[in-house]
């Protein structure tokens, strides 16, 4: 199968400049170790030759000997190399020497030295529509961030097409695979996560049936602001077995350290009303293709359930959006108010620069969703911040084009960075 380039590489290639070793993090399956390896001129699998915990134990600088920049795979599973990388990017004083690439942080009892000066993070998602050549890319972020752009037209897709990217999920080894294997794939993805993953993140015994509740818990609630409590609540009513508050922190905490749970901040503007702003995060797993698997769904039940694709869908665009934003040195909020009004996404570049996004599965909606985006921007105190660059409605079985009001309409086979 031929690499697929990702769009992280330009980031990759100046941190590689820019630092001795960069640390590339993201969940299991992404494709770390492929990207990495288009620049390595040496390997090392830490998880996968016998010799490494011999040698980790008599003489680590071993490791370190190679061809640079020397990839260093799975490095979580011999944490301590990090302290050794360190020391070995003092004493060469180059940069670009070493790619460490994780699915894991390493356990907390694991004593780690500061890598300032030495390291810099890059961190990978599952794959996107542009790079899977599924998005033309016209409408791009970069343009949106800074208020530009020209006026397009783009044809819409079908819901039948959307749905099944969604199962699929954006996983390198699922590319040009049938829906049939891609969920048994994802469903042994989950059992791995269940069984195996979340024992080995930190070496403490998990129930794998609790484990596998709270995903389904989580899954049910995809791009929403769920907190603890909810997510209590939910798994008593809807599974078999229950998890204490205690309980539960700890396997969301380890679900993070897998980087198969991301939470979507909330944004803090400032703005005209006296409505208080609310700080809980939405919830989202690294792949919406994971919620799919956990709840054991599949195309024809997600057909019946439009409501809840929706929240995959937003998911999904939420996903695009994060790694989209990544590349424009933006991240991607959410807004929420005591009186009710919610924004899905507010892009925000480190100038201060951001555009407001609504993510609507549906036509149905548009109207609605513009009305919205126009409140929001009205209530922004323009004395104290500047108004958002865009307004935007991203859509799936939408067209891509440009309202007479000057909002944008977004498939998302038509966004790219």
């Amino acid at each position: 199968m031929r690499y697929i380039k990702r769009l992280v590489e330009d980031d990759l290639v100046a941190k590689m400049a820019a630092s001795g070793a960069v640390l590339i993090k993201g969940p299991k399956s992404c494709g770390k170790t492929e990207t990495a390896s288009q620049y390595a001129k040496s390997e090392l699998k830490m998880d996968r030759d016998p010799q490494v915990s011999v040698i980790m134990a008599t003489n680590p600088q071993l490791l370190l000997q190679g061809e640079t920049p020397r990839l260093i795979d799975e490095w979580q599973e011999q944490p301590e190399i990090w302290n050794y990388v360190r020391h070995e990017v003092d004493k060469r004083k180059s940069k670009g020497q070493f790619l460490l690439t994780g699915s894991a942080n390493p356990p907390e009892n694991v004593r780690l030295h500061s890598g300032a000066g030495r390291f810099t993070v890059l961190q990978m998602d599952t794959m996107t529509w542009q790079e899977l050549g599924y998005s033309s890319g016209t409408v791009k972020l970069s343009d949106l961030l800074i208020g530009a752009g020209n006026d397009y037209y783009e044809p819409s897709i079908s819901l039948d097409f959307i749905i099944e990217r969604i199962c699929i999920g954006g996983w390198p080894t699922l590319i040009n695979e049938n829906i049939k294997n891609a969920l048994n794939m994802n469903r042994g993805y989950i059992d791995l996560l269940c069984e195996v993953d979340m024992i080995r993140v930190s070496g403490v015994r998990r129930n794998p049936y609790k484990v596998r509740s709270l995903l389904r818990s989580l899954s049910r609630n995809i791009a929403t602001l769920v907190d603890n409590k909810t997510l209590e609540k939910d798994v008593k009513i809807n599974e078999t077995n229950e998890l204490s508050r205690n309980t539960l922190s700890d396997y969301l905490e380890a679900l993070s350290k897998l980087m198969i749970l991301y939470e979507q901040p909330s944004f803090n503007p400032h703005i005209r009303s006296s409505a208080s702003l609310r700080k809980s995060p939405k919830r989202h797993l690294c792949d919406p293709s994971l919620a799919v698997a956990a709840l054991g769904l599949d195309k024809e039940s997600l057909m019946k359930d439009i409501k809840y694709t929706g929240f995959l869908f937003e998911s999904l665009a939420t996903h695009e959006l994060n790694v989209y934003a990544k590349t424009n040195d933006a991240i991607v909020y959410h807004y929420n108010d005591s009186y009710g009004y919610e924004v899905d996404a507010i892009v925000q570049k480190r100038n201060g620069d951001y555009a407001a996004f609504e993510i609507k599965l549906g036509v149905g909606f548009i109207n609605e969703a513009a009305e919205n985006l126009k409140k929001f921007a009205a209530n922004i105190d323009t004395e104290k911040m500047e108004s958002p660059k865009s307004l935007n409605i991203i859509t799936g079985t939408g067209m891509s084009y440009r309202r007479p009001d000057g909002i944008n309409v977004i498939s998302l086979a038509s966004l790219g960075i």
